[in-house]
C-alpha cells in the first residue's frame, strides 16, 4: 500500500496528486479494456482511445514536473 501511495504523491510537497490519481485510474481502465477484449468483449474504440489519451497526457504532465523549476522557498526571518 505504501508503494502505491508513494507513486501517487506529488514531488513538491508529498501530497497525493490528482493528476497522478486520474492517470492511474485511466491506465487501469485501459488494462481492463485490453483484458476484456482478449476474452471476446467488444470495447468501443473511441472510449479506449480517449482513455489512452488521458493516460499519455497525464504521464507527460507528470514527467514535465521533474524538469520544471521548483518554487522558491521564502527566507526565514532572523530572530534577535
Amino acid at each position: 500500500m505504501d508503494a502505491i501511495k508513494s507513486m501517487l504523491q506529488d514531488s513538491h510537497d508529498g501530497s497525493v496528486s490528482s493528476k497522478r490519481v486520474i492517470t492511474f485510474l485511466a491506465f487501469l481502465m485501459c488494462c481492463i479494456a485490453f483484458i476484456a477484449d482478449i476474452f471476446g468483449y467488444k470495447v468501443t474504440p473511441a472510449v479506449f482511445d480517449s482513455m489512452m489519451y488521458i493516460v499519455v497526457a497525464g504521464i507527460g504532465f507528470t514527467a514535465s514536473e521533474k524538469f520544471a523549476s521548483k518554487p522558491p522557498v521564502p527566507p526565514q526571518p532572523l530572530l534577535k
